[in-house]
């Protein structure tokens, strides 16, 4: 579905991201994984397939000039850039009463600029070819809100707006934006969750089961490919029908 495409994933040397890559690997894409742990993109490209496949280059997606370093890197090793997936994040949680102005600050950074750097980024290369897809990461905690998560809930609110401003943009370009929100998906930042809170996720989910990186980032292929070519602004929830 992918053959001959290159891709740029930011984040994308674990979890979500690294199982994005592995999918549009399999889809015969081309991929640069933007990364700001090293030696766990080193591990991913080893893993995906070697340079011949993969590469990557250190990101830090709240910089603009890292972010189109990755940009350079791709379409030096594999040519012009046809996917762009902002999926890099972190996590700073806290209820607002305790939550620092530092760690509001560092996840509305992460996340909502550095998708709008990357989005801004390959828009800007994507526009030139009038061809290109662009894939945000947002999550379902953007949509409903959680406790503890007025930072990432925003930034991954900000992200959906993000998304279908852009769409709107870049339409008459040929370039499409679309984003994907998660549900509760197995990852190691759900991994290191308390038991108790696991359990209570799990019964708000009709489908009663975690997600898996893979179903997400089989969505990331379908949008990515000609198969959604007539979609752009949308975003598409894989949470397993929570909050429906």
């Amino acid at each position: 579905m992918l053959k001959g495409k290159t891709a740029v994933v930011t984040g994308g040397a674990q979890g979500i991201g690294l199982a994005i890559a592995h999918a549009f690997v399999e889809q015969g894409a081309r991929v640069v994984i933007g990364d700001l742990n090293e030696n766990a993109s080193r591990r991913a490209v080893e893993e995906l397939g070697g340079e011949s496949v993969t590469c990557h280059t250190v990101c830090d997606v709240r910089d603009t000039t890292l972010v189109e370093q990755a940009l350079d890197t791709a379409e030096e090793a594999f040519g012009p850039v046809d996917i762009f997936v902002n999926n890099a994040g972190l996590t700073r949680d806290a209820t607002m009463r305790k939550m620092s102005e530092e760690d509001f600050d560092m996840v509305i950074a992460v996340h909502l600029k550095g998708a709008w750097n990357g989005t801004r980024a390959a828009a800007r290369r994507m526009r030139e070819r009038e061809s290109g897809v662009i894939v945000n990461i947002s999550s379902m905690s953007g949509k409903v809100g959680n406790i503890g998560q007025t930072n990432y809930s925003a930034a991954k609110a900000g992200i959906v707006g993000l998304t279908k401003a852009a769409a709107k943009e870049l339409a008459f370009k040929g370039v499409r934006v679309n984003a994907v929100q998660p549900g509760f998906i197995d990852t190691p930042m759900t991994e290191a969750m308390p038991e108790h809170v696991k359990q209570q996720k799990l019964a708000e989910i009709p489908m009663g089961r975690v997600g898996q990186p893979a179903e997400v980032a089989s969505v990331v292929v379908f949008l990515a490919s000609d198969m959604s070519s007539y979609m752009t602004g949308a975003v598409l929830e894989v949470a397993g029908g929570r909050y429906m």
